[in-house]
């Protein structure tokens, strides 16, 4: 080959090689755009037809931005804002199809009848007002006990001892000798002082008109009841003023019901009951509230509502097990499902759904539940709908997005006196990852009121002054709002030993 023919060769597989190695860089650099195409292009692109107003990070709601990308604050991509969003009441939007998937299930708050009746469980107990101790009035030795023993069932009169009283002997001679005297003054003196010795006047009576000693006497029982307690025994000596026995009265009884210390406040005294009994199927009773303890049971969080009574027949035995109805007449309420509230710990949430797939969180008052129904006493409205299923998701994007909750009453961001409503503030910890005049960027822990994870991102100060005395690398507690203009801090301190 002709060095003219080799330099011809080469020159045309230069030129071939040149044109391959710029068809593929046009592809790489084809596949390149494709593949750097931002996700926020993607959704953007997604939405054909809706036009794009600005584009913003959701961590800073505040900052607009005119093209797509990344943002500056931290390591995410801007979402586009479209112009059908934009006016009107603030909300999250979700696709009607997307929370049909999710299975959101709506209902709408209605007025309706809230029954304030309560039932509760309860315990038949001894009636501690109806309680008889026994006592001698006069020292002596037990002759008899009639066979007694405790948990006996006796009637009132029923005798309980026999005691032998070996000094009235003396005393009744005194006084039989007095009344043959005719002396009506010492007659008088010498039967009081049987009287001051501990003889009943029955015995008195006896001696007068017998004109015979009695040494022996019977203690009775002054109620009937149950003997909860007998302490003597034949061959005992008793002193003065000695108990004897202890006996319940069953006369009427008291029925001690649970309430649960969230529905305490619908009872009172004198409240009227009914009361069922498993002893006695088919049969109700009627009581009325007596009292209310004072002290909540610390394991079941109830308050004990004390019912007394009747007992006719003595039919009622303490440790007999009750179901307790209190009567409460039936209220017009504004209702919602409970599914539908969502408690914080600091208040309560329903998530308001509003038209073209808009939902917005609004805070609400609550009272008295049951049926599956809450009660709302402020922050709705009748006719307005709330979600049921799937609240959750819905919050959780309302809260990184930083919209804010529609206070009770529905003005935004106003207090009750018209003066501005204060941010509501959140505290987390974190390590300072840069400081500029712009803000302080924060590597900071999750914060799960607003289900934020831990992330890094730029927080503006309130007062420049916050960052004075602080520098990179340093671990500190912060608290800080969401404001219009992006996260704010409001306090920074250094954790303490770092």
């Amino acid at each position: 080959m002709s060095p003219t023919s080799f330099l011809s060769a080469s020159r045309t597989r230069m030129c071939a090689g040149a044109a391959a190695i710029a068809i593929l860089g046009g592809a790489a650099g084809f596949g390149l755009a494709s593949l750097s195409r931002a996700p926020s292009e993607e959704a953007a692109a997604g939405h054909v037809g809706r036009k794009v107003l600005y584009w913003y990070d959701p961590m800073s709601p505040s900052q607009h931005f005119d093209k797509p990308g990344k943002s500056p604050f931290m390591d995410m991509q801007l979402v586009p804002k479209y112009a059908d969003e934009v006016g009107g009441e603030p909300a999250v939007q979700i696709d009607p199809s997307l929370s049909q998937s999710l299975g959101m299930r709506t209902a709408m708050a209605r007025m309706g009848t809230l029954s304030s009746a309560i039932s509760a469980t309860g315990v038949i107990a001894f009636n501690e007002r109806d309680v008889a101790i026994v006592q001698p009035r006069a020292g002596g030795f037990v002759q008899r006990t009639y066979a007694r023993a405790p948990d006996d069932l006796i009637r009132a009169g029923t005798p309980i001892v026999d005691l032998l009283v070996p000094e009235w002997g003396g005393a009744q001679q005194e006084y039989i000798a007095t009344l043959r005297t005719g002396d009506v003054a010492l007659s008088r003196a010498a039967r009081q002082r049987l009287l001051l010795l501990g003889m009943p006047a029955s015995t008195v009576a006896a001696v007068e008109k017998g004109r015979r000693t009695s040494t022996v006497y019977t203690v009775t029982a002054p109620v009937g009841g149950m003997i909860s307690t007998l302490d003597v025994r034949p061959g005992m000596t008793v002193s003065p003023g000695q108990t004897l026995a202890q006996i319940n009265g069953l006369s009427s009884v008291w029925l001690d019901a649970a309430v649960p210390e969230a529905v305490a406040g619908s009872v009172s005294p004198r409240q009227t009951a009914t009361v069922t009994l498993a002893a006695f199927p088919g049969e109700t009773l009627h009581g009325r509230i007596r009292t209310i303890l004072p002290k909540a049971a610390d394991e079941s969080r109830t308050l004990t509502v004390r019912i007394e009574l009747p007992n006719p027949g003595l039919k009622l035995r303490p440790g007999m097990f009750a179901e307790v109805n209190f009567a409460g007449e039936e209220q017009q309420a504004l209702l919602v499902p409970s599914d539908a509230v969502i408690q914080t710990g600091k208040r309560s949430i329903v998530m308001l759904a509003l038209d073209k797939g808009r939902y917005r969180p609004a805070e609400v008052r609550t009272g008295r539940a049951g049926g599956g129904q809450t009660e709302i006493l402020a922050g709705l409205a009748e006719g307005e709908k709330v979600v049921t299923s799937g609240q959750f998701l819905i919050d959780s994007e309302a809260s990184l997005s930083g919209m804010d909750v529609r206070p009770i009453g529905g003005k935004d961001n106003a207090a009750p006196n018209g003066q501005p409503a204060k941010a509501e503030t959140y505290e987390t910890r974190g390590v300072i990852q840069k400081i500029t005049a712009a803000g302080v960027t924060l590597k900071h822990e999750p914060v799960p009121t607003l289900q934020w994870p831990g992330m890094t991102m730029m927080f503006r100060l309130e007062k420049p002054v916050l960052a004075r005395g602080f520098k990179v690398g340093d671990r500190v507690r912060f608290t800080f709002s969401q404001e219009e203009a992006g996260p704010t801090i409001r306090s920074l301190s250094r954790e303490a030993g770092k």
